[in-house]
C-alpha cells in the first residue's frame, strides 16, 4: 500500500504571509508558521498523492531521493504538529534538518529548501488579558494579577 498523506483541515485557521503559511490550531491554541516549502507540502497533502508524486511537484528538477527526503522531512514535521489526519505509517519517516543540508551541499539541489515549521503556544484569551502587578493601584480584585485588591492597590 502506498503512503497517501491528508492535511488536517478542522478545526484550523490557515492564512498566506510573505510566502509562508500561518496555522492556527484552534483545538490546542498553537500556532504554527510553515515556510514556503513546508506549505507547498502541506497543500498538495490532498490524500490522492503519494510522497513521490507530492515530491515530483514540489521541484520536478530536483534529484528524486533528495526531494523525497524533503517531502519526508516536511511529513515528520507536520505530523509532530498534528496537522496531518492520523499518524505516519510505520518505516515512512524523515532525515534530519542536517541530513538534508549535508545532502543538499553533495547533491546540489538548487531548486529546494530545507522545510521548516515553527511552533508556539499562543494564550488564551484569559491568559492574555492584562492585569496590574503588586503595589499598583486598584478600585477593584479583578484588576490585580493577585486577584486581590486592597482597596487601594493591588497585594
Amino acid at each position: 500500500m502506498t503512503f497517501r498523506p491528508l492535511a488536517r483541515r478542522d478545526g484550523l485557521a490557515v492564512e498566506e504571509l510573505d510566502g509562508e503559511l500561518l496555522i492556527y490550531d484552534l483545538d490546542t491554541d498553537k500556532a504554527h508558521c510553515l515556510n514556503g516549502e513546508a506549505a507547498e507540502v502541506w497543500k498538495l497533502c490532498d490524500g490522492s498523492r503519494s510522497v513521490g508524486d507530492i515530491s515530483s511537484a514540489v521541484d520536478p528538477e530536483a534529484p528524486r531521493e533528495f526531494a523525497e527526503d524533503v517531502v519526508l522531512h516536511a511529513l515528520t514535521e507536520l505530523s509532530k504538529r498534528k496537522l496531518l489526519v492520523g499518524e505516519l505509517p510505520e518505516g515512512v519517516t524523515g532525515v534530519s534538518r542536517r541530513d538534508l543540508f549535508r545532502k543538499l551541499a553533495v547533491v546540489g539541489a538548487v531548486g529546494l529548501a530545507i522545510p521548516v515549521v515553527k511552533s508556539i503556544v499562543a494564550p488564551t484569551a484569559a491568559q492574555a488579558a492584562t492585569c496590574l502587578p503588586p503595589g499598583a493601584g486598584c478600585s477593584a480584585s479583578a484588576q490585580c494579577c493577585s486577584g486581590v485588591c486592597s482597596g487601594v492597590f493591588c497585594l
